[in-house]
Formats: C-alpha cells, sequence, structure tokens
C-alpha cells in the first residue's frame, strides 16, 4: 500500500467514525448538556401567530451562535429547515441537525448556491419556516449575504431575525469567533420584528433589506449581550 493510500485509508476511516459511529454518541451527550441550560424565549407569540395563519418565516443568525439555536425548546410545530454546507464538516452536522427534527438543506453560497438556494425555498415553502445562517459558511462574519432576501422572496417569507445571547461562553479562535455556552448558563432567544420583502423586489430593494436586516441585527445582538449585567 502507497503512502497516498495509507493517508487516504486514514481519512476514511475517520470520516466513517466521525459520522456513523460517534453521531449517536454526541447526540446523546448534547442531549445532557441541555438540560443544564436555562433557555429565556422572547418574541414568539408574534412568531406562532404568523405561522398559525399560513405564513412563513425565515429566521436570519449569525454562524457565530449557531450552537445555541439547537437548544431552543421544540414548541413549534412546525420543522424548520436550515442551509448546511457541502463539505465533510456539513456531513456530520447534517446527521446532528436531523437528530434534531430539523431538515438540512445541502449547499452554500460558496458550493451548490443556486441549486440550494431553490432546495431551500421549496423547504420553507412546504415547512413555513426556515433558518438562515447569514453570514455562513465562511464569511465575512456578521455580514448579511444576498441570498438572504433573495430566499425570502422566493419562499414568499418573512425575515426574523433571531438573537442568540449566551450569559456566559467560551469563544473560540475562528473566524467568526465561534461561541459555545458554558454549561448552567442562561441563553436568551429573542425574535425581533419582521422584514417582508416585496414579491417584486428588484436588486436595489433587496439590497436595501439586506443592508436593513445586517443593520437591526447587530443593533439587536448587541442590546441582548449588553442586558446580562444589568
Amino acid at each position: 500500500m502507497t503512502r497516498n493510500q495509507r493517508a487516504w485509508t486514514a481519512r476514511e476511516i475517520k470520516y466513517f467514525l466521525l459520522n456513523h459511529v460517534l453521531t449517536s454518541a454526541i447526540f446523546f451527550i448534547l442531549r445532557l448538556y441541555a438540560k443544564t441550560l436555562r433557555v429565556q424565549i422572547e418574541g414568539e407569540e408574534k412568531v406562532l401567530k404568523h405561522l398559525e395563519s399560513e405564513g412563513r418565516i425565515l429566521f436570519a443568525s449569525w454562524h457565530q451562535r449557531l450552537f445555541g439555536g439547537f437548544f431552543v425548546p421544540q414548541f413549534f410545530q412546525w420543522t424548520p429547515c436550515i442551509m448546511i454546507s457541502q463539505s465533510r464538516d456539513g456531513d456530520f452536522i447534517s446527521k446532528i441537525v436531523s437528530r434534531l427534527n430539523w431538515i438540512p438543506v445541502r449547499g452554500s453560497s460558496t458550493r451548490g448556491g443556486a441549486k440550494a438556494l431553490k432546495a431551500m425555498a421549496q423547504k420553507v415553502t412546504e415547512n413555513h419556516i426556515g433558518v438562515h445562517i447569514v453570514d455562513g459558511p465562511t464569511g465575512p462574519a456578521r455580514v448579511v449575504k444576498p441570498g438572504l432576501p433573495a430566499l425570502a422572496r422566493i419562499a414568499n417569507a418573512v425575515i426574523c431575525p433571531a438573537v442568540v445571547s449566551y450569559q456566559r461562553s467560551w469563544t473560540a479562535k475562528s473566524w467568526d469567533r465561534f461561541m459555545i455556552p458554558k454549561p448552567f448558563t442562561r441563553i436568551l432567544i429573542r425574535f425581533g420584528a419582521f422584514i417582508t420583502v416585496p414579491r417584486n423586489a428588484d436588486r436595489n430593494l433587496l439590497e436595501a433589506l439586506r443592508r436593513q436586516v445586517e443593520q437591526n441585527m447587530m443593533e439587536a445582538y448587541e442590546a441582548a449581550d449588553g442586558g446580562w449585567g444589568k
């Protein structure tokens, strides 16, 4: 066996272990970990009212706070969909997401973007609720990409900034400064004001709405993170 063949075999073994053997164990650990977190939700009344009236919602959040969003209590009767990259890391995340009863849609702005956008729009149309990580998968951090308003227009969904804030957390040295809430900490999930995207919105209006969402999210996260010390 050549060196390249051995390296390839090692990668395949690691991939198999991560995506098949360890998925169940990690999911079990996450379930236990989630029980230590105290989750506070604000603004869910308007979300439920909109969904119950057959409306569609596209939640917008930062990649930095993706981890905490998975611990939102399942108070929705709707199954959320979320776009996940086609990378090998995405394969693992996709399996975890599926175990949480979310629907993974594979693709990103860098790989399979147009196809994934169409598939995501279809799932939001069918299930009425979707989650979009506005600056994923590789940044720039906290910059809303054009796909968000375009997706909302296609799916005829309102955009709802979904703020995830931790009282105490660890911060990784990654491009987005990824945050993981510490055990027994408090998490705030705050749903912001809806932003409507007209079905006939042109490129200029979509860009204006993109900037509006970005500004609203910056202000909302600043307010939420600053509230823990009060």
